[in-house]
């Protein structure tokens, strides 16, 4: 059998583990998730290495709407340099570094009725954790999405003993085996062909659509960044000028500045 269609039944097995095992928490986090939304809040993303893919796909994209706020931190995010200035050793490096997660929430203004959902397949690295366990201490639910099974079985980091999954108050599991990669080539060692941001990227457009039908079943339905296929180009630009719109109107506090006027 063609290994491409190896790695295809692998991620089809990721969805269908997802299918038959993460309903519950998906209602849990969209609840979440839509109680923050519907009260003029956020739900503040963050994600460090390749977790910066799930937040991208939360928000900005066609199909979604204003209520997320994507935090993404260029030097723990920007893989483009690899080696050099910016590179990849750098980024790794940092990511285990206590404090900078505390740093980076500091130009935020966090508060009630926000919440926050936290991106890392590992679930151990001292920045994520260290932003959870900030976003805890400002009274905001956490969404964790990891790989369960790698998470449990690696151990804790961060000098505080905890995990993304100790701290969170759902869990969304990628169902992605420990160590991402899903293939076995023949003759090669090594597994390859990584599977986190597929079962991520599932998840996320699944809470979405569970928030978005919520929020309409309360007569508060989202402004969504439509196609011009759909709805043609003048409605579309229109509707990127509104959803970009009151997307400003809800950062605003968190930066610190008065809304309204």
């Amino acid at each position: 059998m063609s290994v491409a269609l190896s790695y295809l039944n692998a991620a089809k097995a990721v969805l269908e583990r997802i299918r038959s095992t993460q309903m519950d928490a998906l209602q849990q986090a969209a609840q979440i998730c839509t109680d923050s939304i519907a009260q003029g809040g956020l739900v503040h993303l963050f994600g460090s290495g390749h977790s910066r893919m799930a937040v991208e796909e939360m928000f900005p994209r066609y199909g979604s709407f204003p209520g997320w706020h994507p935090i993404v931190e260029l030097s723990l995010t920007y893989h483009n340099q690899v080696v050099g200035a910016n590179g990849q050793r750098q980024a790794i490096f940092i990511e285990r570094v206590e404090g900078l997660g505390r740093t980076i929430l500091r130009n935020f203004v966090l508060e009630v009725p926000d919440s926050f959902m936290i991106f890392s397949n590992s679930g151990v690295n001292e920045v994520v954790v260290e932003v959870a366990l900030e976003a805890k201490e400002r009274g905001l639910p956490v969404i964790a999405l990891v790989s369960q099974a790698h998470c449990e079985a690696s151990p804790a980091r961060h000098s505080s003993g905890k995990r993304l999954v100790d701290l969170a108050d759902v869990v969304l599991d990628n169902c992605v085996p420990a160590g991402d990669a899903m293939v076995r080539v023949e003759g090669h060692p090594d597994l390859i062909g990584p599977g986190s941001t597929i079962g991520a990227a599932l998840l996320v457009n699944s809470l979405k659509c569970l928030v978005a039908d919520a929020l309409t079943r309360r007569a508060m339905p989202p402004i969504v960044l439509t196609s011009s296929y759909h709805i043609g180009s003048e409605a579309a630009q229109a509707r990127f000028d509104d959803c970009f719109d009151d997307y400003r109107e809800r950062v605003r506090k968190t930066y610190g500045a008065p809304t309204g006027g």
